[in-house]
């Protein structure tokens, strides 16, 4: 295994950055106080030369599998070896922001060996639009693969795809959409997949109690909509709630739980502004769209986000990681009834594009780095034994 072991010291500080915790429509956000915190880790260097590797899933056996964004999927063993590209992945848009992108295990896999993977499926006269598709995982390929979701409508751009793939608790599929960057209004409009978070039963079909089923012109799929390009979703491990985090313009990246039938505001409101400092919509807040959880200004540019379950580090049980592609950093988020009550940042030394954070089988963190020689780190408490 190539291993590149590393000793970071970080100056964590909250709401470094001026993040801000957004409380109800009603009452001004605030600003918590900043307060250094020094930590200590160990990282390691898993494997490299990933080619842009944008999402990862722990096998049951502890093998990995990582998607690279060009429209690859590999399985990493435990001691960093990358195969071959896996043979059957649907053919991908790998332009912009497009690929091959989240990937996600069927909740039966112990037994049906689905893998789902979202995508930029490519469309007619250069259009595209994201998709799921999934497969059977069997001897070096995806076996039986079929698309069971598809964006409606393709449009043109090579921005904004999202897109997270979450399976609930109930068994359905949360999908992630962005609002494919030209097409901001789409977020508000009911009968287009843009701007949303769509839940769908495996198979691909409609989930019969989601929130606009029967609801002449709007799309079945829907969850919830009013989102700008969501990036990282994950479990509440107590609630069971979805929660995300999606990409402001120039400010205004937003950590939300998304309900069923909300609107979360965009391009109405939000707390960022264009990148030519123009004012975007109609302010902060309007009556029937939702306030964030929370929101950073100047931005993290957010990417994966998970949970933290384990033991490895105790007094992070609890605690939310998100992957920062601006800054890079990996952010965590310490949570108190359902609020942010603190920040702190790692891995600045890096020096580089955080795309995805998992939490592996033994308890550790693993992160990926976005760039052409992309890296698959293991993340480890400081005094852990040599």
């Amino acid at each position: 295994m190539s291993r590149e072991t590393v000793r970071i010291v970080i100056v964590a500080c909250l709401a470094s950055g001026a993040p801000v915790l957004a409380e109800s429509q009603a009452q001004a956000p605030r600003s918590p106080t900043p307060t250094p915190v020094k930590a200590a880790v160990r990282v390691e260097t898993v494997a490299r030369g990933l080619e842009h590797p944008w999402a990862l899933v722990f096998l049951p056996d502890g093998r990995m599998l990582v998607t690279e964004r060009p429209g690859r999927l590999r399985i990493v063993e435990r001691d960093g070896r990358a195969s071959e590209p896996l043979a059957g992945v649907p053919q991908v848009l790998a332009r912009g922001q497009g690929g091959l992108l989240d990937v996600a295990l069927d909740p039966r896999f112990a037994d049906n060996r689905l893998v789902y993977l979202s995508y930029a499926e490519p469309g007619a006269g250069g259009t595209a639009g994201t998709a799921v598709a999934r497969g059977r995982l069997g001897e070096g390929r995806l076996e039986d693969v079929r698309v069971i979701y598809q964006q409606q409508p393709k449009v043109r751009g090579s921005n904004h795809f999202g897109s997270r793939l979450v399976f609930a608790r109930d068994g359905t599929l949360f999908v992630t959409q962005g609002d494919r960057a030209a097409y901001s209004d789409g977020a508000q409009d009911l009968s287009v997949g843009i701007g949303k978070i769509m839940r769908i039963k495996p198979d691909g079909s409609v989930a019969r109690d989601n929130p606009f089923v029967g609801r002449a012109g709007a799309r079945p799929e829907i969850w919830s909509y009013g989102h700008r390009n969501v990036q990282s979703a994950a479990l509440h491990p107590q609630t069971g709630q979805l929660w995300t985090v999606e990409h402001g313009a120039r400010g205004g990246d937003e950590l939300n739980r998304p309900e069923a039938g909300k609107n979360y505001g965009w391009p109405v409101i939000t707390y960022g502004v264009d990148y030519s400092g123009a004012r975007i919509g109609e302010g902060t807040a309007k009556p029937g769209m939702e306030q964030p959880v929370y929101y950073w200004d100047p931005v993290i540019a957010p990417s994966g986000m998970t949970f933290y379950t384990g033991d490895a580090f105790p007094d992070w049980k609890g605690s939310l990681f998100i992957g920062s592609l601006d800054q890079g950093l990996l952010v965590r988020l310490t949570l108190k009834d359902g609020r942010v009550a603190r920040e702190e940042r790692y891995l600045s030394d890096l020096g580089e594009r955080i795309r995805d954070v998992r939490q592996g089988p033994d308890g550790l963190l693993y992160v990926l780095t976005d760039s052409g020689e992309g890296r698959l780190l293991r993340v480890l408490p400081a005094a852990a034994p040599r």
